[in-house]
């Protein structure tokens, strides 16, 4: 497919001190001809803070289907966009994912314009083993869905980052003490690159106690990963004859890996998928039931 001559450009915005923005970035939103942003009333701030006149519209991750196409047809003809977010960049926990992929997908080109993140920020001060990381986002509210990520979080030797709410940190704090090592460090980031900056570190218990009050602002929080040595771990025979012996007692799929996860140090996720797929080569082998005569 032929490029189109449009252009899209993912451009970082500052998390806080409107001074964080490259050099780079500030061209561009002069040069576009539309800078698409979550809130204009923020965006047009920063816009004012540096001499710059420019048309914004609305996009985030309300937008519906009409908007996108109106949007991917002033690109195709010739249009220069940019894409931001309310802070740091684009596509991370933000909208903007639908946009970029049905730009590649007419063949349009796409840039990125590097700059602020929170997520790189908070890694910077938190003073934790952060050469290994994974990006969390927000976890989820409730339910298995927040209980099986939590679990993840406790379980990865990487480091995590999490984004979270000032309303929902305590509980945040509170659950990873039941589920982390006493002595895995944490850090709270709070407020980066504004007036009101705090890092503070600790155990999950001790950052508990410490925002028991409460907290304002943005927040992006550190998990050291696991270090503690894990269960000695199984050959594969070793982990089949377990799985083997846990099914026959009638252990469902899903609470046999949980069981096998703190025994052999394996991922549940892992875990399950090997399960079903020895349930199914068992089932396979089965012999069929002879006809009665």
């Amino acid at each position: 497919m032929t490029e189109v001559a449009g252009l899209l450009s993912i451009v970082a915005t500052p998390i806080g001190n409107l001074e964080d923005i490259t050099l780079r970035a500030l061209r561009t939103l002069r040069e576009a001809d539309l800078v698409l942003a979550e809130d204009t009333r923020r965006t047009r701030v920063l816009c004012q803070q540096h001499g710059i006149s420019c048309q914004l519209r609305a996009f985030h991750a309300h937008s519906d289907e009409r908007t996108l196409e109106r949007i991917l047809a002033e690109l195709r003809e010739g249009k220069h966009v940019a894409l931001v977010t309310d802070a740091g960049t684009p596509l991370l926990s933000d909208p903007g994912a639908a946009l970029v992929a049905a730009a590649y997908r007419d063949a349009i080109r796409v840039e990125a314009i590097p700059g602020p993140s929170a997520i790189t920020a908070a890694l910077t001060v938190a003073g934790l083993p952060v050469d290994n990381f994974r990006f969390v986002g927000f976890l989820p509210r409730s339910g298995r869905k927040r209980h099986e990520a939590m679990a993840e979080i406790a379980d990865d030797r990487a480091a995590s980052v999490v984004f979270e709410s000032p309303q929902r940190l305590l509980r945040t704090l509170q659950d990873l003490a039941e589920l982390l090592e006493s002595e895995r460090e944490l850090a709270v980031c709070r407020e980066l690159t504004k007036l009101h900056e705090e890092v503070v570190r600790g155990s999950a218990a001790a950052l508990a106690e410490h925002f028991a009050q409460g907290a304002r602002g943005e927040i992006t929080l550190v998990i050291a990963g696991r270090t503690q040595a894990g269960p000695a771990a199984m050959d594969d025979a070793a982990l089949d004859q377990r799985i083997l012996e846990l099914l026959a007692t009638g252990a469902s799929t899903r609470d046999a890996a949980q069981a096998l996860a703190g025994e052999s140090g394996v991922r549940r996720q892992t875990l399950y998928g090997r399960i079903q797929a020895l349930k199914t080569s068992r089932a396979q082998d089965a012999p069929e039931p002879e006809d009665s005569e």
